[in-house]
């Protein structure tokens, strides 16, 4: 796999190539369809809730047993991405994969995905990533803001991006159609 950037510490990170086919993005899309589909939270755990002013989604849980070949593709590339950008110790697969569809109107305000509160318990989320699903022409809106507004990314279907869990982020609202996408995060131990 090719990135866009040289091996140095970064901990924002797009693959140049494609992760995934059309072909391969079309049986993630009807697996994670296949699985029970929930309203998405906001908060996780044991108090998550539905918050429609900070999130509007659905997401469904795919099993680790349901796609071993992609859950296998997806662990090598973060390990490769680790090793290359991030440098973080210890980094494995921690959760199931979540597929997630923004219909119009969905999207997900600003947030991050580790918990501070929970640094200090392994497994710590240190690397989250998503890929695209849908082919461009299925949507209008959506994307990708990190850090601060404006600062867009709207990958192509089958790419992905890895980022550091801290890093503050949204989904942004979809204007038309449905985005798919899939989303992982990657733990290890406590920070250092």
């Amino acid at each position: 796999m090719i990135f866009k950037e040289p091996k140095w510490k970064s901990y924002i990170v797009q693959t140049d190539n494609p992760v995934f086919t059309p072909e391969q993005c079309q049986k993630i899309i009807e697996t994670g369809r296949q699985q029970p589909k929930q309203d998405a939270q906001v908060g996780g755990g044991v108090g998550g809730k539905v918050d429609t002013k900070t999130r509007i989604s659905h997401i469904s849980w795919i099993p680790f047993n349901a796609l071993p070949v992609m859950y296998t593709t997806i662990e090598n590339l973060m390990l490769q991405t680790n090793n290359n950008h991030f440098g973080f110790d210890g980094m494995n697969i921690t959760e199931n994969a979540q597929y997630t569809e923004y219909t119009e109107g969905g999207f997900y305000d600003w947030h991050i995905d580790s918990d501070v509160h929970f640094m200090h318990e392994p497994p710590v989320r240190k690397i989250s990533m998503t890929i695209e699903l849908s082919p461009a022409n299925e949507y209008e809106g959506g994307g990708l803001e990190l850090m601060d507004e404006g600062k867009l990314i709207r990958p192509k279907q089958g790419h992905a991006i890895f980022f550091a869990s801290f890093i503050r982020h949204k989904a942004v609202t979809v204007t038309r159609g449905t985005r798919r996408s899939l989303v992982m995060w990657f733990g290890g131990p406590a920070f250092k």
